[in-house]
């Protein structure tokens, strides 16, 4: 059973400030919570019916730090930020953040991407093809918004969270930048680098000019139908497999 402050403070979690204040993130639903307690990364928290608690006896005892909160369906439902309750939530502590910017191999750098559902799946796509860096800029959604978390599907256990200004980052590289824009050369006829930063820009305005300015080739997706546009989170999955998934 949960008490009132603890049910305060997982409610809280939903908002970035209180995020940010504590420090820590939700992990939500049967999936994502049996790979976070599969892997070694620490748990603050874990909140779960007794029968999920039961069948995952295994992988809760790998967590000895977390605190076990063994709830009913209903309690769950109070505390939870999906739209239908899961069987588990667990509260992370987010990562040290001082972690070097990528030098090698490749990355997709982010600008102004602020749907959740969008970076999410970015995460999820990197995760995919072995990315191990996904470098943001500060105006970009919150890498953990319970919905980033939840599109990810687990991605925040592998993928690399960096948030920068991106004109400095792109200037001090020397990795090949691969710009996203509707006026660039087909992905298609471009000659394929063996390590880069694909550039992926805000959902209805792209990139900006002066981060196109620092790319070495700016690339298109070719357009055979009557959809006016992609997504970020689609674009970025087919460069991504066109660039690095050979």
């Amino acid at each position: 059973m949960l008490s009132n402050a603890q049910s305060k403070y997982i409610r809280s979690l939903s908002q970035q400030k209180y995020r940010k204040q504590y420090k820590v993130f939700l992990a939500e639903g049967d999936k994502i919570a049996k790979e976070w307690l599969s892997a070694t990364s620490p748990v603050q928290m874990i909140v779960a019916t007794e029968d999920w608690a039961t069948q995952q006896e295994k992988l809760i005892k790998k967590h000895p730090e977390a605190e076990l909160c063994i709830v009913t369906a209903e309690e769950l439902e109070r505390v939870t930020v999906l739209q239908t309750a899961n069987k588990a939530l667990l509260v992370v502590p987010v990562p040290d953040p001082g972690m070097a910017l990528p030098v090698s191999g490749w990355s997709i750098a982010l600008e102004r991407v602020q749907d959740p559902g969008n970076l999410g799946t970015i995460i999820r796509i990197a995760d995919w093809f072995g990315i191990g860096d996904v470098v943001c800029s500060p105006d970009c959604a919150d890498y953990y918004n319970p919905k980033v978390v939840q599109a990810a599907m687990g991605g925040h256990l592998r993928v690399k969270l960096h948030i920068t200004e991106l004109e400095p980052f792109l200037q001090n590289t020397a990795l090949p930048k691969i710009a996203a824009t509707l006026g660039g050369k087909s992905i298609y006829e471009i000659e394929t680098p063996e390590s880069g930063i694909l550039l992926i820009g805000n959902e209805s305005k792209g990139l900006s000019e002066h981060i196109q300015q620092h790319a070495d080739v700016k690339v298109t997706i070719p357009r055979k139908g009557g959809a006016e546009s992609l997504n970020a989170a689609v674009s970025a999955g087919i460069l991504t497999a066109m660039l690095c998934g050979r």
